[in-house]
């Protein structure tokens, strides 16, 4: 059990089991694990490629069969049981908490023409800080969709359980996410992350070989809600900057998929210099900084897969500033705390690079450091963050982890 895990138990968490629901007799283990975004972010939903990997955090299922149709939920970290029954039509209850993410999956799978032929008690145990920004909640879906499809020999695919994940965001939880954090958590493969076309769900695994640097996540420790930021603000935006170029049908520069932009399925199908030939149609300058930041953010992910393949950590350092600087001017995502703690990282002694990562507006924000330099910039970091906002932030290093798992 490395230090990032060792606040879970497997021998705890069977007993826990056994105390709810008495006795550990048919048990069946699972985990999920959190991500990071290393650089690609608030594109998966303009069709972009993004560059995340899964991380040694992760949510643990215990589930269980039951001889009749009840299902019952019970979580370590939460307060409350919840009971429903299998064959009854969920539907979101803000009463219910964290049971919706639950309710959400099954229903989708229900949907799907799968059918559960009886309930199950669940439990569920977390070292991913809640609201931090590395998709606990994502991993909460993508780890009880495996576990159910496991149980009950559903024989979903990977792929599939992150779309059903996607698609409870969407239906259930009426957040219009995008694809990213459900594909990485369902189909991660350790010591790689993954250059992941988000138009057409292509993907590659890329070596990540760091040498002697490893990622530090840095939590705000502000608790924010997915679906109480500004999060489907930003994509209306997108969509009506993608509205505006088409509409306008313009002529695009020679060389690309596309020759007038009444083609473009998405906005990241633009290059750069493509962008700049025909932005002038969106009026709006708010609008105009949204759709620059996707452009451009996409532009940054194909540079910085090409420089890890060339072993040019200082320029993938480089480009995470550069994308964390177009979240906080272009996309306003990030926030006196983000800001505060890429600012602060960024000016520390073996810091290549720090940026915010995951949807912003609090949550968790990421640097590449040299191993011998990080706890003296974990010290520096929090000094001048806990001075400026007034509490500390939260800080570990990770490594990189296998997708959802049977344990």
């Amino acid at each position: 059990m490395t230090k990032r895990e060792e606040s879970f138990s497997r021998a705890d968490f069977l007993a826990a089991f056994k105390k709810i629901y008495g006795g550990a007799d048919g048990v069946r283990l699972f985990r999920s694990p959190a991500r990071i975004n290393i650089i690609g972010e608030h594109i998966d939903y303009n069709g972009g490629k993004v560059f995340p990997a899964a991380i040694d955090r992760y949510m643990y299922f215990a589930i269980r069969k039951r001889n009749d149709s009840k299902i019952i939920y019970n979580d370590l970290q939460f307060e409350g049981t919840f009971s429903f029954d299998a064959n009854e039509s969920f539907a979101y209850k803000k009463k219910n908490s964290y049971a919706n993410y639950l309710n959400g999956i099954l229903s989708i799978i229900k949907k799907k023409g799968f059918n559960l032929p009886c309930g199950f008690e669940l439990l569920i145990a977390s070292t991913i800080p809640p609201a931090g920004g590395i998709s606990s909640s994502s991993a909460l879906e993508c780890g009880f969709a495996y576990a159910v499809s496991e149980l009950f020999g559903l024989g979903i695919s990977r792929k599939d359980i992150a779309l059903i994940g996607q698609q409870s965001e969407h239906d259930f939880m009426n957040v219009k996410c995008g694809i990213m954090d459900q594909f990485i958590i369902a189909t991660a493969k350790n010591k790689s992350a993954e250059l992941l076309d988000c138009s057409t769900l292509e993907f590659e695994y890329i070596p990540l070989e760091l040498g002697d640097y490893r990622f530090v996540v840095m939590n705000t420790k502000k608790e924010r809600r997915l679906s109480d930021s500004k999060y489907n603000e930003r994509r209306e935006q997108c969509e009506s900057a993608l509205a505006q170029l088409k509409a306008a049908g313009l002529p695009l520069p020679a060389g690309g998929r596309f020759s007038n932009t009444r083609g473009l399925p998405n906005l990241c199908a633009l290059a750069p210099e493509q962008f700049a030939e025909v932005s002038s149609c969106i009026k709006d300058q708010t609008i105009l900084r949204r759709a620059r930041h996707a452009v451009s953010e996409n532009e940054r992910v194909l540079k910085a897969v090409a420089a890890l393949k060339a072993g040019n950590l200082m320029r993938l350092g480089e480009l995470m500033r550069e994308s964390h600087a177009s979240l906080r001017d272009d996309y306003e995502v990030t926030g006196i705390e983000l800001d505060t703690l890429a600012d602060s990282a960024n000016a520390q002694e073996g810091c290549l690079g720090a940026r915010m990562t995951g949807a912003g507006f609090g949550g968790c924000a990421i640097a590449l450091v040299h191993k011998d330099k990080t706890e003296r910039f974990i010290e520096e970091t929090q000094r001048i963050y806990a001075k400026k906002i007034g509490h500390e932030a939260g800080f570990f290093a990770c490594s990189t982890s296998d997708g959802a798992q049977s344990l």
